[in-house]
């Protein structure tokens, strides 16, 4: 049997800003002693974690052990599912649809809601018409820049 694919997901707390840090010193550490520390994943959206992939909780505290920028090592198990977002990044484009409601997060119109009137999948652009304004208003924005707030209803009666 493959030992990788028993292999369970432990976290470490560390101090802010030396992930980075604590991920080679751990892979160093580990390949020196001959440590089973099958991998170590950093997120650059979850500050101050480090993730190593181990046999058990055991190989993770002999691993991480009189590091000073580790604060702890989190108790438990991380289920894959709940770092599985961070590892495949998804494109917006592929949730938004025309009529949906929307509100911007970035650029000059922050915190604005707005409805989707065209999306160009190329370019990775979506015209949206603007809520907030007094007029109707439609701007042309990044689909990075959108999060939504409500799917179109029709769709869904489809």
């Amino acid at each position: 049997m493959n030992e990788a694919i028993s292999g369970r997901i432990f976290a470490v707390k560390t101090a802010g800003g030396q992930e980075k840090t604590v991920a080679t010193f751990v892979a160093t550490r580990a390949e020196i002693r001959e440590k089973k520390v099958y991998s170590v994943l950093v997120f650059d959206a979850m500050k101050g974690y480090v993730f190593l992939e181990a046999p058990d909780a055991q190989v993770v505290g002999e691993s991480i052990a009189g590091f000073k920028h580790v604060k702890s090592q989190v108790p438990g198990i991380i289920r894959f599912p709940d770092i599985e977002k961070f590892l495949v990044t998804k494109s917006i484009l592929t949730e938004l649809d025309i009529g949906d409601k929307v509100e911007v997060v970035t650029g000059p119109f922050k915190g604005m809601h707005a409805n989707i009137t065209r999306i160009e999948s190329v370019r990775k652009e979506v015209t949206v018409i603007l809520l907030d304004a007094p007029y109707q208003l439609p701007v042309t924005v990044d689909a990075d820049y959108l999060k939504i707030i409500q799917k179109n209803s029709e769709k869904k009666a489809e």
